[in-house]
């Protein structure tokens, strides 16, 4: 009881309320809403968003091994695995063994994927043009300090957990 009591409002919102226009919730909105025009401007070239951050990672950091760009994308490794195959059958990313390890795969973007980076638009790009296009860098450097130490804070915790 006194834990519900410590979020209540003095305006009389509920906990529910506040929750949805707190800021994880708008966090939570902006995310699904980005999600949603990435997945948009891809459709046509038959990408998902995870296949186009592979192909991101692949012509910006160059060739790499499948554990280290699980790591990047913080996505599980069946996924990856799913994603990284989507790819190779599609015939824009080669995938190969390393020499040293043969349980480890490489990643290396083909001519053909190479061609279609060439011609898709950068979905991040659109997103930011139109949603901070008007928004003052002062204000835009807020929401970033704000929401990374939030993110910060969160992985602490979880972190502290894992110790346990």
């Amino acid at each position: 009881m006194e834990l519900l009591s410590f979020y209540s409002e003095p305006s009389g919102q509920n906990l529910s309320t506040q929750q949805h226009q707190s800021a994880g919730a708008w966090a939570k909105k902006y995310h699904l809403a980005a999600r949603s025009v990435i997945e948009a401007t891809l459709r046509p070239y038959d990408l998902g968003s995870t296949q186009w951050y592979v192909l991101w990672h692949l012509v910006n950091d160059g060739p790499m091994a499948q554990r280290d760009l699980q790591i990047a994308l913080q996505v599980e490794k069946p996924t990856l695995s799913s994603v990284v195959s989507a790819l190779v059958r599609k015939g824009l990313v080669e995938q190969t063994t390393v020499e040293h390890d043969q349980r480890q795969r490489l990643l290396t973007m083909t001519p053909a994927g190479r061609a279609l980076w060439k011609k898709l638009p950068d979905p991040i790009a659109l997103i930011l043009k139109i949603a901070f296009e008007d928004v003052p860098k002062d204000d835009l450097a807020t929401v970033v300090r704000v929401l990374s130490t939030g993110v910060e804070r969160l992985t602490n915790l979880l972190q502290k957990g894992k110790k346990s």
